[in-house]
């Protein structure tokens, strides 16, 4: 991720705190990060923009948070390093990579609300998406996992949650009963990621992938059952109405696209981003959906109206994983 700027940009003053900006030589590594930033305690509050910092320098892969009103400010960062990160009320998780695990292994951190580890696990594979329940109660994870004979294109997904009520780890859901038409749905091939559950914790929506295609799955968490109530859904997002979902849909050149599924009349609509996204979209609230967009070695932060009108905007530059507070 190395970038190449000129000259020197100016000091500012900001809060009192210390504030680093680039000074790189030209073909050599950034000396200080390629963007502002404020380093000092990362605090979870609403109004925030929380990401993993992907801009070049000493604080490159640390969570950094910037307020949801000035998103083009300089970023606060502090020294948690997640690869994936979302929070809702008084919790957060945080996924990161086990340094020189081989094969590779996912740190889970379920967090309070200081940022204090609240509870922790080692899972097999690299981490791929994070989520918390909207009441705080339910932490989840996807990590990707390499080697597993069913999986025919060589890796495979687990999908695992942590209830912190009853400290309850359930470290994969391989085995929920799953009906598709009515039917019980038995492979050898299945598949899940991406859990979003409901305000309530009482059901979550998962991608179940089998036999080359995709299903929207809805499962009563407390009963365990799931029914497929959708095709060629990926990466769900539930709005915090519950009236809609956001996800990735595949297209015929096999990119995928933003689109928008309402529960009640099963009506897709395709917000204004056309460019090919790869995450599990973020609903800002029930109006605007955060996603990253990657591009070259790093990904930026953008939004766009759920509708189908309006333009993307970029919010943050070098920045992945969004959650909000």
């Amino acid at each position: 991720m190395k970038k190449i700027l000129t000259g020197v940009i100016g000091v500012l003053l900001l809060l009192g705190a210390g504030t680093l900006y680039v000074v790189q030589a030209r073909g050599g590594g950034p000396a200080v990060n390629a963007r502002p930033v404020v380093s000092g305690q990362v605090a979870v509050a609403p109004g925030n923009l929380y990401f993993r910092n992907l801009a070049s320098g000493p604080d490159e892969g640390k969570l950094a948070v910037v307020p949801v009103g000035d998103s083009a400010g300089p970023r606060q960062v502090g020294e948690l390093h997640c690869d994936r990160f979302a929070t809702a009320r008084s919790t957060s998780i945080c996924l990161r990579l086990k340094p020189g695990s081989l094969p590779p292994l996912t740190e889970m951190l379920a967090l309070g609300p200081d940022l204090k580890v609240k509870h922790q696990e080692t899972l097999p594979g690299t981490p791929s998406r994070a989520r918390v329940s909207p009441d705080g109660n339910i932490v989840n994870w996807t990590v990707f996992v390499t080697g597993d004979s069913y999986s025919a294109t060589g890796f495979s997904t687990r999908t695992g949650l942590y209830d912190l009520r009853t400290r309850t780890l359930l470290k994969s859901i391989e085995e929920l009963p799953v009906f598709v038409d009515g039917k019980r749905y038995f492979a050898s091939d299945i598949n899940y990621w991406g859990i979003t559950f409901t305000a309530d914790s009482k059901y979550f929506y998962v991608t179940m992938g089998s036999k080359g295609k995709t299903h929207l799955i809805k499962a009563d968490y407390q009963g365990y059952r799931g029914d497929a109530v959708a095709s060629n859904v990926e990466c769900p997002s539930l709005s915090p109405d519950g009236r809609r979902i956001a996800y990735k849909q595949k297209t015929p050149d096999g990119t995928w696209r933003l689109a928008v599924l309402d529960l009640t009349t099963h009506q897709i609509t395709h917000p204004a981003e056309t460019r090919p996204i790869d995450d599990q979209p973020l609903w800002q609230n029930n109006t605007t959906i955060l996603y990253a967009l990657h591009h070259d070695t790093t990904s930026d932060i953008w939004s766009v109206p759920a509708n189908p009108t309006g333009t993307p905007t970029l919010l943050v530059p070098d920045a992945s994983s969004p959650a909000v507070r």
